[in-house]
């Protein structure tokens, strides 16, 4: 939560400038408390576990926080039956005249497949028009980032010639970002991925700004301050057995994956996989959370309004 400091308070620069939650007083004096309402896309085929993963991290939060779980209208699930998705979750369509402060767009397994390809492409563009009018903040993961990249920028993915999978090192660029509070200067993230973001396609107008970056395997984090959403390459939410369940799926499958890079002790995949990620993990959704505790109205109309939004800027 943010430390409350008087407004000329000389201390407040320093803070500031190392990325310290400081309220002003206006700001305290304006501010009210409402439950927050997050909804979660959810693309992935195992509904279930991929829920559970987001809801663990945002569920950490000490605000109340209302959690919707919202899929494609018109997309038929291979791996969760229609019971499941009938009585948890809310297709987009029923839910597109709400109003939400965050927003999490997952990835999907569909990393091969141009975007204009994708069966449900005309509706994720509509989705993402949508979040620009009715969510606060909206955090892109993985195919989720390279869809709202290449709609909202013209950003171009390339393939890699192996699949990045593993524990990688990251750098953080930018420590005194609200989203980085407290963050060290490298840690470990999950990767699993067949595609990079092309550097060589960001625009050059300073409209994207990289958080965090990889010697390794490239970009992973970057904040879109006009189109009020965060893009993560990679998988904070990943759980232990998140990779060596995808190794275990793929062997199944005689698809001889690579073994992940730093996961299983001692390369052995008999051992028990240890989670290094997972306070960096936490301490990233509980910042994002955070920060749109501070800055979103508490008139829920005013989401994605020029008079709402101004507290972004």
């Amino acid at each position: 939560m943010p430390i409350r400091i008087p407004d000329d308070l000389p201390a407040r620069k320093i803070l500031e400038a190392e990325g310290v939650a400081v309220m002003d007083s206006s700001r305290a004096a304006r501010q009210d408390i409402r439950p927050l309402q997050f909804g979660l896309l959810n693309l992935m085929p195992n509904k279930e576990r991929t829920e559970t993963q987001f809801a663990r991290l945002v569920g950490a939060s000490p605000l109340q926080i209302d959690f919707t779980l919202v899929r494609i209208s018109d997309h038929k699930a291979k791996n969760t039956s229609e019971d499941y998705l009938n009585t948890f979750y809310s297709k987009w369509e029923e839910i597109r005249d709400r109003r939400f402060d965050g927003l999490i767009v997952t990835g999907a397994p569909i990393a091969h497949i141009p975007f204009e390809e994708v069966r449900y492409w005309p509706e994720m563009v509509e989705i993402m028009n949508w979040t620009q009018t009715n969510v606060h903040s909206t955090l892109f993961i993985c195919w989720g980032v390279q869809a709202a990249l290449y709609h909202f920028h013209g950003v171009l993915r390339k393939r890699r010639r192996e699949k990045a999978v593993g524990i990688y090192r990251h750098q953080n660029m930018r420590p005194n970002s609200p989203y980085l509070r407290g963050f060290s200067d490298d840690f470990a993230i999950p990767v699993s991925r067949h595609n990079d973001i092309d550097r060589s396609t960001l625009p050059d107008d300073g409209s994207l700004e990289v958080l965090i970056d990889s010697n390794e395997v490239g970009i992973c984090m970057l904040e879109d301050h006009k189109h009020r959403a965060l893009y993560m390459l990679n998988h904070f939410e990943y759980d232990n057995r998140s990779l060596a369940d995808e190794y275990a799926r793929d062997i199944k499958a005689g698809l001889a994956p690579a073994l992940p890079v730093n996961y299983f002790p001692d390369d052995d995949p008999t051992r028990e996989p240890l989670n290094v990620w997972r306070s960096h993990s936490h301490l990233f959704f509980q910042n994002w959370i955070n920060e749109i505790y501070q800055t979103t109205p508490y008139d829920m109309a005013k989401i994605g309004t020029p008079d709402g939004e101004n507290e972004w800027l």
